[in-house]
């Protein structure tokens, strides 16, 4: 029986050792989807990150990057279902965040021939590297929608 008990203490405090190293501080979302429900949810997703503290970082890449202009087409302003929000101004909660970036990618502004006054205040352009680096930021969580 005390066998039992030790063993067990060890696996519970292995555990406890692995879960605390497993801690995440950092959280980056990466939205590439065109569907407006899809970007909802990495909305509501990020913002029920951030009020639990984590560091939320937002990279809209491709049609998904449509959420952070200041006049943007009808599909990321339509309210969804059941919220009857939109992923736009869903956005605009999570970026009111102070743990919270927000970033359109390097290739966004270029390739819609666009310009960084055509994003909505608060929204930055990533760069590479310092996006590489919090990718590979062994306690940041990646989420790709």
């Amino acid at each position: 029986m005390i066998k039992n008990v030790l063993a067990a203490a060890a696996v519970f405090v292995s555990t406890a050792s692995y879960t605390l190293a497993e801690q995440v501080s950092d959280l980056v979302a990466i939205v590439t989807s065109q569907q407006p429900q899809i970007q909802l949810m990495s909305m509501v997703l990020t913002v029920q990150a951030a009020q639990q503290g984590v560091n939320v970082h937002v990279l809209l890449c491709g049609a998904a990057g449509d959420m952070a202009l200041k006049n943007p087409p009808d599909s990321v302003k339509a309210p969804q279902p059941p919220l009857n929000v939109s992923p736009q101004s869903f956005m605009t909660i999570l970026a009111g965040y102070e743990n919270t970036t927000i970033e359109v990618c390097a290739l966004y502004l270029p390739g819609k021939g666009i310009q960084k006054t055509d994003l909505m205040n608060g929204v930055g352009i990533a760069t590479p590297g310092d996006m590489a680096a919090l990718l590979t930021k062994g306690s940041a969580r990646v989420l790709s929608f």
